[in-house]
């Protein structure tokens, strides 16, 4: 039996080499194996949440599917699929959230960042400027997961809590109602890069510090040479670990290319030239999925039929378990 693997992109920003490292390439290339079955998502809904721009959403979600593509994603091994359009997750959602304690959702670690962030404000509203989408949106999440009856979830550290909580909804949706949902389990692979960004900091859209995938040529090598390192001079040994030149170029290089670059930091690379070798190097790998994005991009229409053939793949399954669901909690038809 093949285990069914499941990662969703929230729709919000524009694709960056973060993004591609720590998370689009690892998942394209578990969706190769022979081993597995794979759905990756758009999750627009999700996006929700965190912008209140339509353009911006709208745009977001062109950007990551045309992302993923020119990648490399192959979509006849991957269901690659939009949120939005599979409505049975919305009426899942609701069927866990009738299972769902709020004193679990009152331990999210999101939930609770909000609420400390108000308290140090001085607030004395502590659920100040939280909105229901916010609070409840690992129920989302479980049913984003249970749906596909996904075995594992590759996330970050700070995702584990959510598959926790996906577990706890999916037992006690099982012990009233009968065996239906598989247990996830949180894949958490520590080799994965996680980048610096252009101040030294995770590279985030948070933190404004991104360098876009797919930025034009002339932009992409300016936002390289941005990238903040230390005062010491060319000719002066320097210590390659934990420089973010160093650390970008390591997560797309070789094992015979980074050594070569270790050896030119201990013989004192320059800053400048270090950026230009990170840019010509990173600008080499890009150039072919530059140009696939940049077609995408021109045709929307093509990414859009390719989420909607993802999609009639995913509700081969989804309309099929809903009723399953349906007729367990006692909704299902009088014929």
């Amino acid at each position: 039996m093949k285990q069914v693997y499941l990662t969703g992109i929230t729709t919000t920003g524009t694709p960056h080499l973060g993004n591609y490292a720590g998370a689009i390439r690892p998942a394209i290339a578990a969706s190769q194996r022979s081993d597995t079955e794979n759905f990756y998502f758009l999750a627009d809904l999700h996006a929700l949440i965190k912008s209140n721009d339509p353009a911006s959403v709208a745009q977001s979600r062109l950007e990551i599917a045309a992302a993923w593509i020119a990648l490399g994603l192959d979509t006849d091994k991957a269901v690659f699929y939009s949120q939005s359009d599979i409505p049975e997750i919305p009426a899942l959602t609701w069927l866990l959230t009738c299972q769902t304690s709020k004193g679990l959702m009152n331990r999210a670690h999101a939930y609770k960042a909000v609420v400390q962030e108000n308290e140090d404000a001085g607030s004395t509203d502590p659920d100040k400027g939280i909105t229901m989408g916010l609070f409840s949106y690992p129920v989302l999440m479980a049913a984003d997961i249970l749906m596909f009856k996904a075995h594992k979830i590759p996330v970050g550290k700070d995702q584990i809590q959510h598959i926790e909580m996906a577990r706890d909804i999916a037992q006690r949706f099982n012990h009233h109602y009968g065996e239906h949902f598989v247990l996830p389990e949180a894949v958490v692979d520590e080799s994965t890069a996680v980048l610096a960004g252009l101040d030294g900091r995770k590279m985030s859209k948070s933190y404004n510090n991104t360098i876009p995938l797919f930025a034009p040529e002339k932009q992409f090598r300016k936002l390289i040479m941005k990238i903040k390192t230390n005062s010491q001079e060319p000719g002066e040994p320097k210590e390659a670990d934990g420089n973010t030149l160093f650390e970008i170029y390591r997560a797309f290089a070789t094992p015979e290319q980074i050594e070569d670059v270790r050896r030119q930091y201990a013989d004192g690379i320059g800053w400048g030239e270090m950026k230009q070798y990170l840019f010509e190097h990173l600008n080499l790998m890009l150039r072919d999925p530059r140009e696939k994005y940049q077609a995408l991009m021109a045709q929307p229409e093509e990414i859009g039929k390719i989420l909607e053939q993802g999609a009639e793949k995913a509700r081969a399954h989804s309309s099929v378990f809903l009723k399953e669901l349906y007729k367990a909690v006692g909704i299902s038809a009088f014929n």
